[in-house]
């Protein structure tokens, strides 16, 4: 885990100091990669890497980045683990390439020798890199297929620039810092930011999945080398499993493997435990082969004792699978204490991660440089409301929206009432409600498009909702899935709910979370529901009618979960920011949203009126 970048100068590019913007870039990303940094400037001056590294797999200097290919014509600088490296590794051998190294870095370099830009579809893991082909003179960048891995790039004045940090680019002079319409409005509709925008003109994300190539003519389009939610129905109607015997089975083969993979390390890993199925399910996992696999709980003061209070269940739950077990509770005045430096520390808004940063600082506190997250369970075995709740209102409102202006309609004559004693959302069910990106962005969306011309310019927000095309992309996203043989239109709908759920509410907001909040301590977060090797392997089998969704998930597993772990009324990981800041419930996670915001984001005229509001919301 570790920060990258890296620079290039295209043939219209202004004299300018490369060295002193690429040292710039990688101090704004230190907590990064605490344990070395490197740089590498090209003859000519006109390509430059940089990297911050945070020793993990061959923690030896020998593993330092920028790292060069044996005979020279490649380098690299990578962020995160590739899980198969490995097998990758005996696989090259047996073509006659040597290694000097025991990482994973070295078999990348090597992989792009071998395969070139398609590379990447072999790797299994999380990632984002870039390799400089001194040949070809040429820069490829590429992404994880979840977007686990960060990776931001800017073209200002000729120069083309890449960090795994926005704050970082912020660095390079010149850069367009004007507001990106889609940015702005994809945050307060989503509560985070959605790729490929920032909160900046200028400066770009490379969309999780994609590759590109950057040489001195200039910058491809990212291209799109896969996709997760493409996997869901490629399998053949002979690899459904055959009875529920088999089906577990194989559920229970491919978690293990997974959590396996993902506890590769050269150092300590330990297990992110909350008492919710998920995390319990790693844990139980891990507790197959080792019981030196250490756990760790966060608790907050006011939920001492309460329903939200995870610490005692979860220390159960590690006693019982014969795993240490470490809890710390948080209180309001180190909230207060880290207020500021969680601000500092994120690097796009976002009106979560405050949970998963003081967790990794408990795990840093430990000593310790890698935990595994339970992330993305819920979105793999149906965990959430949106399972049960989506499709209904898909089907019952559908056939509003063969009625033009209806649903409008109504919103304007209801906002008032709804906004005033309930939810907004209510006023645009007839307006939304009858597509699934519709009755998806009133199930997850923070404000309703319509909510923001009240503390947004109007003109922006109509630009960048258009740009966005929250609802018609999701729509296309969902509208290729089949209905798995022999299995019923819910089957279907529970696939189109996953794929909702993994693509947006997953990907741009608990993904980047995890990273961001992890990296503030220095702590590599892992998620092994989270790879494309289990995508793959679950297909046929969450496509199968005897697949278990939670909490009967839990029933593929080795060593039990207790039932009172399974029975929990679901509560998510819940951290009182809220309280903390003495906002009412109805209108708290609204005004943390719009504190995030104006701390985050550049001046703008808005800002005076967006404070009078977070002032009453208070």
């Amino acid at each position: 885990m570790c920060g990258i970048a890296g620079s290039l100068s295209t043939r219209e590019a202004r004299p300018r100091d490369v060295e002193s913007t690429l040292v710039a870039i990688t101090q704004r990303m230190e907590t990064r990669g605490p344990d070395a940094g490197g740089m590498w400037i090209a003859p000519g001056r006109t390509v430059a890497l940089g990297h911050r590294r945070l020793s993990i797999i061959d923690p030896l200097a020998r593993s330092d980045q920028p790292m060069h290919s044996a005979e020279g014509r490649y380098t690299i600088v990578f962020n995160g683990e590739i899980y198969n490296y490995r097998e990758l590794k005996a696989e090259l051998a047996q073509k006659g390439r040597k290694f000097r190294t025991t990482g994973d870095t070295e078999v990348i370099l090597a992989m792009f020798a071998e395969y070139g830009e398609e590379m990447p579809l072999r790797l299994r893991g999380m990632y984002a890199f870039g390799i400089w082909d001194a040949e070809q003179q040429k820069l490829f960048l590429a992404r994880d297929p979840f977007g686990i891995k960060p990776l931001y790039y800017t073209l200002t004045n000729g120069h083309f620039y890449f960090a795994s940090q926005v704050k970082a680019l912020l660095a390079v002079p010149g850069v367009d810092m004007r507001e990106e319409p889609a940015g702005h409005v994809g945050f307060f509709v989503w509560g985070s930011v959605p790729e490929p925008y920032t909160l900046y003109r200028g400066i770009h994300c490379l969309p999780s999945g994609s590759s590109m190539q950057v040489s001195r003519d200039g910058c491809t389009t990212p291209r799109r080398f896969a996709s997760p939610v493409e996997e869901f129905s490629r399998y053949e109607p002979g690899d459904l499993p055959r009875s529920q015997e088999e089906c577990y089975e194989r559920v229970h083969a491919a978690l293990e493997e997974s959590v396996r993979m993902h506890e590769i390390a050269d150092v300590p890993v330990a297990i992110f435990l909350s008492a919710g199925i998920d995390s319990a399910m790693i844990t139980s996992l891990a507790a197959e082969r080792t019981h030196d696999i250490e756990t760790l709980t966060l608790g907050f003061d006011l939920q001492r004792g309460t329903e939200n209070d995870e610490t005692g269940l979860a220390a159960r739950t590690a006693e019982d699978l014969g795993l240490p077990h470490f809890s710390e509770y948080i209180d309001q005045a180190m909230f207060a204490e880290h207020r500021e430096r969680v601000r500092e520390q994120m690097d796009q808004p976002t009106i979560d991660g405050v949970n998963v940063y003081f967790v990794s600082w408990l795990a840093r506190q430990r000593g310790l440089k890698v935990a595994l997250s339970g992330l993305g369970g819920d979105e793999l075995f149906g965990g959430y409301p949106s399972f049960r709740q989506v499709p209904p209102i898909v089907r019952t409102l559908g056939i509003m929206g063969g009625i033009p202006g209806v649903g409008r309609e109504w919103r304007v004559l209801t906002a008032p009432l709804m906004s005033r004693f309930t939810s907004p959302k209510y006023a645009s069910l007839l307006e939304y409600g009858g597509t699934w990106g519709g009755a998806y962005l009133l199930r997850r969306g923070l404000f309703m498009p319509w909510e923001l011309p009240e503390f947004l310019d109007t003109d922006l927000v109509r630009q960048g909702w258009r740009d966005l095309g929250s609802i018609e992309q999701m729509n296309a996203l969902v509208k290729p899935l089949r209905r798995p043989p022999g299995a019923g239109e819910d089957q279907r709908d529970f696939l189109r709910v996953s794929a909702l759920e993994m693509t947006y509410y997953m990907r741009t907001q608990l993904l980047r979370d995890a990273d961001w909040a992890g990296m503030a301590h220095s702590v590599e977060i892992r998620v092994p529901f989270v790879d494309m090797g289990l995508v793959r392997q679950m297909a046929p089998l969450r496509a199968s009618t005897y697949f278990p969704r939670k909490p009967k998930i839990a029933e593929t597993l080795r060593k039990p979960l207790r039932p009172e772990l399974l029975q929990r009324r679901k509560t998510g990981f819940n951290i009182p920011v809220r309280e903390w800041m003495q906002a009412t419930p109805q209108r708290g996670l609204r005004m943390w949203s719009r504190y995030v915001y104006e701390t985050l984001s550049a001046p703008r005229p808005t800002v005076s009126h967006a404070h009078r509001l977070l002032g009453s919301a208070s």
